[in-house]
């Protein structure tokens, strides 16, 4: 019994420890982990919490010279630049046709439109010039570029490098252009790699490839890797994109949103708290602090993750709140089910969970299945939406399977069995 009852202590110190983390952050010496509210290293808020910087760009034609698929190059060049956010972590940023040739970019939480223009990349078309600065290949022949890690080149260890792949009509420009470098005269060896007029690499060629893909080394690390292969993805685009319109624009929801947003939550917990234990008794306490795990968990993942928050995304979180409560309302059915049949208490928990595990498996996995969908085939809020309601699956089926039913069993070691306690 006091095995038990240190067990059950020692699970709610660790959970109040969560609570604790969530709400004012932890420093552990070799790393922080940042607080659901630290602006500056937690939680991102979206364009319509904290406001942003709004970019109009408009496709650089020549005047009256509208090609008849533009609708088509532009829809290319929207979902191109939406990609390039969401790689960048801005899951909430948005990107909007206006009119025949502009697009529209909103970024949360940078309040310098000059700045957001940094991040987002530069918007020229990608370059390959030769020594003498003739261009040899440009981004409309690029597939795709990739940072990588490995030993590309068999030279017996590993570190960082950039694969480019080529359109399969782009091969014989390929092969030209590296055996035309590979022949050249000392100091002219090499193909660069240019972007809105400045060069970002200048790989060395030693001989001619005649392939549809080459890899990019030289003492790149992870960040600078990624970095090339990001601009060289965003010089795919069709045309150039020129800036027309920067502007920070304000939180449309005002600066308290996401305060009064925690603070309607926290109320709603402590309605769900008060109908649980009334409806339940002793289990609905258990939950009640298996729920407080849950939320402190999903805050100290959010935060450590840095994650753009918005209103879907915190929606995704209500949701998964919700689908904890209903896991451990199936669980507290069964179980109570099973004391009416006249089993001990020890045996209903047992098979109450047993009887509940399929149907909560079952819900949680199409949920995380749709989840899954609308992250790697939505964009903007949707993304956002998305990864929240997916880590609050993810951490729903773990409290109410492992947590709730934990505490439970420390309960019935502590010697209360009176079927009464447990709302039979």
């Amino acid at each position: 019994m006091k095995k038990s009852i240190a067990s059950f202590v020692v699970v709610v110190l660790i959970i109040g420890l969560f609570c604790y983390t969530a709400i004012n952050g932890l420093n552990l010496g070799f790393t922080q982990i940042p607080s659901v509210l630290d602006e500056e290293n937690g939680i991102r808020r979206g364009l319509d919490l904290v406001g942003g910087s709004s970019i109009t760009f408009e496709a650089d034609l020549e005047e009256g010279d509208i090609p008849a698929d533009i609708d088509d190059q532009m829809d290319a060049a929207q979902a191109m630049l939406q990609s390039r956010l969401t790689t960048m972590g801005y899951t909430e940023a948005q990107v909007s046709r206006v009119g025949e040739t502009r697009l529209l970019v909103e970024i949360p939480a940078i309040d310098n439109p000059e700045e957001a223009v940094q991040q987002l990349g530069s918007t020229a078309q990608l370059q390959f010039l030769d020594a003498d600065g003739n261009e040899v290949m440009n981004g409309s022949d690029v597939e795709k570029a990739t940072a990588q890690y490995g030993d590309p080149m068999g030279a017996g260890y590993n570190s960082y490098f950039v694969e480019l792949q080529f359109k399969s009509e782009a091969r014989e420009k390929f092969y030209e252009a590296t055996k035309n470098a590979a022949e050249a005269e000392s100091g002219k060896n090499y193909i660069s790699i240019v972007m809105d007029g400045e060069v970002k690499s200048a790989p060395g060629v030693t001989e001619a490839i005649d392939a549809d893909s080459c890899v990019i080394t030289g003492g790149f690390d992870e960040t600078s890797a990624k970095e090339l292969a990001d601009f060289i993805n965003i010089g795919q685009l069709p045309f150039n994109l020129k800036q027309v319109e920067l502007r920070s624009v304000g939180p449309q929801l005002g600066e308290n949103a996401l305060s009064r947003s925690l603070l309607a939550g926290l109320i709603g917990l402590c309605l769900i708290a008060v109908f649980m234990i009334a409806v339940y008794r002793l289990p609905g306490l258990v939950a009640t602090i298996a729920l407080l795990f849950y939320v402190s968990l999903v805050c100290v993942i959010l935060a450590v993750a840095h994650v753009n928050l918005s209103l879907p995304g915190i929606a995704g979180i209500i949701l998964g709140i919700g689908m904890a409560v209903d896991a451990n309302v199936v669980i507290f059915e069964r179980i109570k089910e099973e004391l009416r049949a006249g089993k001990t208490v020890r045996s209903a928990i047992d098979s109450g969970f047993h009887r509940a595990f399929t149907a909560i498996i079952d819900s949680n996995v199409t949920t995380l299945i749709a989840a899954v969908v609308l992250y790697f085939f939505g964009t903007g809020t949707i993304v956002g939406f998305a990864l929240t309601l997916g880590i609050g699956v993810l951490v729903s089926m773990f409290t109410a399977i492992t947590v709730t039913k934990f505490l439970l069993r420390q309960v019935v070691n502590m010697k209360i069995t009176n079927v009464k306690a447990y709302g039979a």
